[in-house]
């Protein structure tokens, strides 16, 4: 029979065809984790450094594919029947990924090894994790979406906890993994109730199937399945009331662990968030609106009303970041109104991602060079940096007001673009969520303000007035997210990426 089947071209077990240049971004960072594994086995302890250069340099390789991908013109390119796609949706976010990943290496690098820590496993993980995350850009499947989550958490989950004989570390580690496991049961629930209402696990075709079965006996299913994955991401991009794992895992985790999970894996959770709704749930705004609107409402005033209250610089980022999720999440729950609301949403979405990214690993940048001499995260201890450090002073300030939406760095459009959304919807509710994301606003601005007070017109702690010496790679961390922070005067190419990254037809 199989030779029959040859005989008339016919192959009974089909390849899945592969598109290498397309895939060419993830086979790199394979690689490169795979090299740095090997690596640390063979180098002895003086020659480790070399394993944050060949990790960066691998991440800046992967990056060099999404920019030939994006030049080619060809928009999508769909592989494994639609579960994985290549466009520009997935290119956009696959580059603010890598570049982000590439930013914590340059703030990992003296500082794990000053720690004396494992070096070849901590880049191990943290290439394993990024790698998670630009898949998670790609997928559009339930599966490969779960895979995706898990592949970039597991190795986050140890990544917290690497300062094995810190407790904080330990419990930060333990409270990540915990609530982390309970978010992956909650969310693999819904998605097997979507999976059994509609019979497949495409987001394309959940999207016609559910068009079909609508008003039918399976949409009590259906809502529910879409209750619980909407319920697990919340857990996974720290929205309240499923934050309170953060604080404690910010503060527990060593700092460039800390920007890694606020910005990279929370931008991993919006990402999936993304293409489940204006994808695979797009026909059903009825059941997720109004839980986004709730959850971006609460999100931004719980966030910002306890960050007034801490004097850990750390923590109150943490709480920062929370609030941060609720402003992200103000264009989920104004989507569906009507056509232009709904790209607009999208292009708001994106946006704010990409700039809240510069923004909080610039100014955990700072936080981590300014630690290395006060040893302390407490917000006093930023007393008069002006007088020894008024660089870092002038550049903490940018990312302050940035995180604020001060004009004219890039903050302020990423807020702008929020609005305009909320309003393009024109309903009352819509207006209402607006209104509460403004005077969110103006809460956030004391606190941030807060710390710049310290750095610009309070005595210095201790008296010492030492320069901070910055390392290199450190210097370029920060040098790249104010040069992002800054395109906020000519806020164009936020507008351009915003726009190519259309998941909407």
């Amino acid at each position: 029979m199989d030779a029959l089947l040859i005989a008339q071209g016919v192959s009974r077990f089909t390849a899945p065809a592969l598109d290498y240049h397309a895939l060419a971004p993830e086979i790199i960072l394979t690689g490169v984790l795979v090299v740095v594994l090997v690596l640390d086995l063979f180098l002895d302890e003086t020659q480790k450094y070399l394993l944050p250069t060949v990790a960066g340099t691998g991440v800046l390789l992967a990056f060099v594919p999404v920019l030939t991908l994006a030049l080619t013109g060809d928009d999508l390119r769909p592989m494994f029947d639609g579960a994985y796609v290549s466009d520009n949706f997935a290119l956009v976010l696959k580059g603010l990924f890598l570049l982000t990943g590439y930013v914590v290496i340059l703030m990992s690098n003296r500082y794990i090894e000053e720690g004396d820590y494992h070096v070849g496993e901590y880049y191990f993980l943290l290439l394993s994790s990024l790698l998670g995350m630009v898949v998670m850009a790609s997928s559009r499947d339930l599966i490969t979406i779960f895979v995706a989550l898990e592949l970039l958490s597991i190795p986050a989950y140890l990544l917290a906890g690497w300062r094995k004989r810190d407790l904080k570390s330990n419990e930060a580690s333990l409270k990540y993994y915990l609530l982390g496991v309970l978010a992956s049961g909650v969310m693999l629930y819904g998605m097997s109730l979507v999976f059994g209402a509609t019979g497949t696990t495409v987001l394309i075709r959940i999207q016609e199937r559910l068009a079909e079965i609508e008003g039918g006996q399976l949409d009590n299913v259906v809502t529910v399945g879409i209750f619980f994955i909407i319920v697990g991401f919340a857990f996974k991009v720290s929205a309240v009331p499923f934050h309170f794992w953060a604080p404690d895992t910010y503060e527990g985790a060593p700092t460039p662990i800390t920007a890694y999970l606020s910005v990279a894996s929370k931008t991993a959770g919006f990402v999936a968030l993304l293409q489940l709704v204006f994808v695979g749930f797009l026909g059903q705004p009825d059941v997720w609106r109004p839980l986004f609107w709730f959850l971006a409402a609460i999100t931004m005033t719980v966030g910002n009303l306890i960050a007034l209250r801490q004097t850990n610089i750390v923590r109150m980022l943490a709480y920062s970041s929370v609030a941060q999720a609720g402003y992200i999440l103000v264009p989920f729950a104004v989507a569906g109104e009507n056509a232009e609301a709904l790209q607009s949403a999208q292009t708001a979405a994106i946006v704010y991602l990409i700039v809240y990214a510069a923004m909080n690993l610039g100014a955990f940048s700072v936080i981590l060079a300014v630690a290395r001499k006060t040893r302390s995260g407490e917000i006093t201890s930023f007393g008069g940096l002006f007088q020894y450090a008024p660089g870092l002073t002038v550049v903490m300030s940018i990312f302050l007001f940035s995180l604020a939406g001060i004009p004219p760095v890039a903050g302020w459009f990423a807020k702008f673009v929020v609005f305009r959304a909320a309003l393009d919807a024109g309903t009352t509710w819509s207006i209402v969520l607006a209104i509460i994301a403004g005077l969110n606003s103006v809460v956030a601005l004391f606190y941030y303000s807060n710390i710049a007070r310290q750095m610009w017109m309070m005595p210095v702690p201790d008296g010492d007035r030492t320069p901070i010496r910055v390392p290199a790679a450190l210097g370029i961390a920060l040098g790249l997210c104010v040069l992002v922070v800054a395109l906020g005067v000519y806020p164009e190419p936020f507008a351009r990426l915003g726009d190519l990254a259309s998941l909407v037809p």
